[in-house]
């Protein structure tokens, strides 16, 4: 990204940042992804990560596109906000096995980005309990880490590259 609201993007971003954390880029910036959407379609929101910083060009690259036109607002880290947020992936799962009326044996996928690990560190933990707790205790989980999840969005269904999400996947056999 070369230009956001008119001026070069990573002057906008180190300005958003601050000396301190404006130094630490690319690192920092796990603390501030970036979410876009569609000003047509403004509930299909994704978030982005930024990789990389070119200071001689004042631009940023970021996992996954980011289309030109589209509204972008910078974030910023909350541990409470994942864990909630893991959370909420994981009850949305354990519904929609309970919806179903499967009876039979069940799976939970969970799959969280990199981006959430290395921005969590040692509160990562706080993650997977809000998941697990909601998922159950009676439903083994298996997980790992990914560079981003290919998903469909909640709310329009597009399948597309997210960046810094926890998915939970659950997979359940029909009883009897």
């Amino acid at each position: 990204m070369f230009e956001l609201d008119g001026e070069p993007a990573l002057d906008l971003y180190e300005r958003y940042l601050g000396e301190d954390d404006a130094k630490g880029l690319p690192g920092s910036a796990l603390l501030f992804p970036l979410r876009i959407f569609d000003g047509e379609r403004p509930d299909h929101d994704i978030v982005r990560t930024v990789l990389a910083v070119d200071p001689a060009a004042r631009s940023m690259t970021f996992a996954g596109d980011v289309p030109e036109g589209w509204t972008a607002q910078l974030m910023r880290g909350n541990f409470d906000r994942l864990a909630g947020g893991a959370a909420k992936a994981g009850r949305r799962a354990a519904d929609t096995i309970g919806a179903s009326g499967h009876g039979g044996d069940q799976i939970a996928i969970l799959v969280s980005c990199i981006g959430r690990r290395l921005l969590m560190g040692q509160h990562t933990m706080d993650e997977l309990e809000a998941a697990g707790a909601e998922i159950g205790l009676h439903v083994p989980r298996i997980g790992f880490y990914s560079y981003g999840e290919i998903s469909p969005h909640l709310l329009s269904g597009v399948c597309q590259l997210h960046n810094q999400t926890m998915t939970v996947t659950t997979i359940a056999e029909a009883a009897g």
